[in-house]
């Protein structure tokens, strides 16, 4: 057996086990405006009614993380149900200068900045109480950033299960086969969260590597 086939193997059958959990803890990671804030929008309004947080065309408007208990998604006859927690975007650096071009103040701009920073170190914390992870990448990027090969190594070397989701396919100038062909090792769903553009598939992944 292949080494992807055997990882894939293994990441489903994790997941089966999971079906058995109460709620099983799943983190929504990515770099910042790769659309996190916007799948949680919509994993919870298709499933709740409700919604996670506000989204914003400014980076790292997530600086603390959000959990939500208690979501059931329910997919091709299964359900399981989840802890949902939208992370704020993971990036290698943070400049005060980034927010100050958007307009805002300095004093604004360092809070932010600031705020930002601990939103990163709280995010890699949450990895340790986690079941699984959804890795949201915009399709419209090069996915062979630091930031996302940083993300996945560190996944790996823990051992946690991700799912990878090429987001923002309404765009023309998406390509999610490239993000398919950086991690060939990783399921991926291309999806546009914003339109809600393939969520089913989304939904059905999520049900046959959790139920």
């Amino acid at each position: 057996m292949g080494v992807i086939r055997l990882f894939r193997k293994n990441f489903s059958d994790f997941f089966k086990k999971l079906f058995n959990k109460k709620n099983a803890r799943i983190g929504i990671y990515g770099p910042p405006n790769a659309g996190k804030t916007t799948l949680a929008n919509r994993i919870l309004r298709d499933w709740t009614g409700d919604a996670m947080g506000s989204v914003s065309h400014i980076a790292h408007e997530t600086r603390r993380a959000r959990r939500r208990e208690g979501v059931t998604i329910k997919s091709n006859g299964g359900s399981i149900s989840l802890d949902i927690i939208d992370t704020p975007g993971l990036a290698t650096k943070i400049d005060f200068h980034e927010f100050m071009e958007l307009g805002m103040d300095e004093a604004e701009s360092k809070r932010r900045a600031k705020e930002a920073t601990e939103g990163v170190i709280e995010a890699v914390k949450w990895l340790e109480n986690l079941d699984g992870v959804i890795l949201v990448m915009d399709a419209t990027e090069d996915p062979y950033t630091q930031v996302n090969v940083t993300v996945i190594g560190n996944m790996e070397a823990r051992s946690l299960p991700l799912l990878i989701v090429a987001n923002k396919v309404d765009l023309p100038e998406s390509a999610p086969s490239t993000i398919r062909d950086a991690f060939p090792q990783h399921p991926m769903v291309a999806i546009s969260a914003l339109e809600g553009k393939n969520i089913d598939t989304f939904y059905d992944e999520i049900a046959k590597r959790f139920g």
